[in-house]
């Protein structure tokens, strides 16, 4: 069931996102490159709803440690010990190492939503690798 509450919420953010597009369109407003814009949009509703309600909004931390959701205890620690070294990128680094390793999405792809030329984004990629190290080493000891 949290599931389903959890992909109610990314529906919402989602219509928000093209609601929000549509309203600024229908001012006239032109954009240069409107699928970086819009990715800014959803990052921004994305991004404020993770500090309003919280990394785990309807799970406990004493579920996942309990292994509630039938998945091996070990796995469940490694996953809280990435998001907790993900979540401590700055979002610059943060989301083109997303999109590249769990989204498998090409630097060029990356470089032209974010508006970024391919040899910044091959930049962020390589400080976010290195950044994201050395966070998840903390995590382990």
């Amino acid at each position: 069931m949290r599931l389903t509450g959890n992909l109610a919420r990314a529906q919402e953010l989602t219509q928000e996102t093209f609601l929000r597009a549509f309203r600024t369109l229908e001012k006239g407003e032109i954009f240069e490159n409107p699928q970086a814009w819009l990715f800014r949009v959803a990052s921004r509703l994305a991004i404020d709803e993770h500090r309003r309600k919280g990394r785990f909004p309807d799970q406990e931390l004493g579920d996942l440690a309990s292994g509630d959701d039938g998945s091996d205890e070990g796995a469940i620690l490694e996953r809280v010990m990435v998001q907790a070294a993900l979540n401590a990128l700055p979002t610059r680094y943060r989301i083109p190492l997303v999109l590249y390793v769990y989204e498998d999405w090409q630097v060029a792809e990356i470089a032209r939503v974010l508006g970024l030329s391919v040899s910044a984004v091959k930049m962020r990629l390589h400080r976010a690798r290195e950044m994201f190290r050395k966070h998840y080493g903390e995590e382990r000891k």
